[in-house]
């Protein structure tokens, strides 16, 4: 490029680099060529309000709170929304930007964008995460005028964006459908695992905690990620079977954690369960390396069936058998790297965990076969290209056009 674009990302509801996908999209515009700027909030680990991280400058706002109800959130969204306003005005008089590339949740980022783009002629990229209409519905059930305004703050997201990136067939096509937008204009670009990151890497037995057997989770902890599945199933495994050789870490934090630690006291689990709380790849990936099954206990619901979980290309990643629910967008990623248990039941869960475990040989298969869909398919660097072409797309650089897996909204891979 003869003059560098700058880019500014904004992301509201994890902090950079902990959200792994956005800072892999960030280093992979540096190597390109681009000038990179991220807005985010504060979170742990990452207090610093500006820092600069190989080369890309992170500029951080404090949450007024986490929240847990619909005021709480409104005045989550409002203030994170004032408090990006001021930090992308303070970029684009130091550094500058071309284009601000908008992470959601919450649908709310493309007034920021709008303005921009209105009065100072910026481009906007809407880069999907979260189906936020869905979201909310999960969280505050499907009242009219709730659905009503998720549903016009989306639609208004993708009429905004020049470009729109979803993260799998289901976000394409939502975007198509609801959103009216250009087929051409919607690229998929999945949320790959990095493998430098997720290596391969001997157990180690400490991490087991005296037990025979790790069962491992990986992610954030939202009312929508389903702990209270895991243990239960991990309930039923210890306490009705009587498996007490078996032990479970669940790495990471989120609002639900402190309910989730009080619900394995409940259930006389506690000493059979570890709760990491929040960990970066010093923690995680030596427990999933020692780990003999990962479980994605994601209940199905309209929210999950369509998202693609990062915890499950992520186990593949390490070559780790896995156990989840039967959602469509999980079984396109793990396909034969998982046991598949039945919708929202913890019993056929723990039964299917019990199964990989007494089972050394189908372990090794599913592990493998999922190590090597990763490296073949999944792994970020396949999504690299996919990236890159979006932002030509962005910046007229190519003529846009999509594959035509793309543009049937499926993944075809076997």
């Amino acid at each position: 490029m003869d003059t560098p674009k700058k880019i500014l990302i904004i992301v509201e509801n994890l902090p950079i680099p902990y959200d792994r996908r956005v800072w892999n999209e960030a280093k992979v515009l540096v190597a390109a060529g681009y000038t990179v700027s991220i807005i985010s909030p504060i979170g742990k680990g990452y207090t610093s309000r500006h820092e600069v991280i190989d080369g890309i400058h992170i500029y951080r706002h404090r949450l007024l709170l986490e929240a847990t109800g619909r005021i709480g959130y409104l005045l989550e969204y409002g203030s994170a929304l004032i408090a990006e306003f001021i930090l992308a005005w303070r970029i684009l008089l130091t550094r500058g930007f071309d284009v601000i590339h908008a992470c959601n949740p919450p649908d709310l980022i493309f007034l920021i964008g709008g303005f921009f783009k209105i009065f100072f002629r910026k481009k906007f990229l809407f880069d999907h995460h979260d189906l936020s209409p869905e979201l909310y519905a999960l969280k505050f059930g499907k009242k009219a005028a709730l659905s009503r305004l998720m549903r016009f703050l989306e639609r208004w997201t993708f009429r905004t964006a020049d470009i729109s990136i979803a993260t799998n067939g289901s976000f394409r096509q939502i975007a198509i459908d609801r959103g009216g937008m250009d087929p051409e204009r919607v690229f998929i670009v999945r949320s790959g695992p990095d493998l430098e990151t997720f290596k391969i890497l001997p157990p180690q037995p400490a991490l087991r905690h005296g037990a025979k057997w790790l069962v491992a989770y990986l992610g954030i902890m939202n009312k929508q990620d389903g702990i209270e599945y895991l243990l239960q199933a991990a309930h039923h495994i210890v306490c009705q079977l009587g498996r007490m050789d078996v032990h479970f870490v669940l790495i990471g934090e989120g609002p639900e954690l402190a309910r989730q630690k009080q619900l394995a006291v409940t259930l006389g689990i506690s000493q059979y369960v570890t709760f990491t709380g929040w960990a970066n790849a010093e923690v995680f990936v030596p427990y999933l390396n020692t780990a003999d099954v990962c479980v994605g206990p994601d209940p199905w619901n309209e929210f999950n069936d369509k998202l693609t979980m990062n915890k499950i290309v992520e186990y593949m990643a390490v070559g780790k058998p896995i156990v989840q629910f039967d959602l469509l967008e999980g079984r396109h990623s793990a396909q034969a790297a998982a046991l598949y248990a039945k919708r929202n039941d913890a019993i056929d869960m723990a039964e299917k965990i019990l199964q990989l475990l007494d089972d050394p040989a189908a372990r090794q298969r599913m592990g493998s076969y999922g190590r090597a869909r990763v490296e073949s398919e999944l792994a970020w660097s396949h999504e690299v290209p996919k990236l890159l072409s979006a932002y030509e797309a962005l910046f007229g650089k190519r003529s846009i056009a999509s594959t035509g897996e793309e543009s049937m909204g499926l993944d075809l891979s076997p």
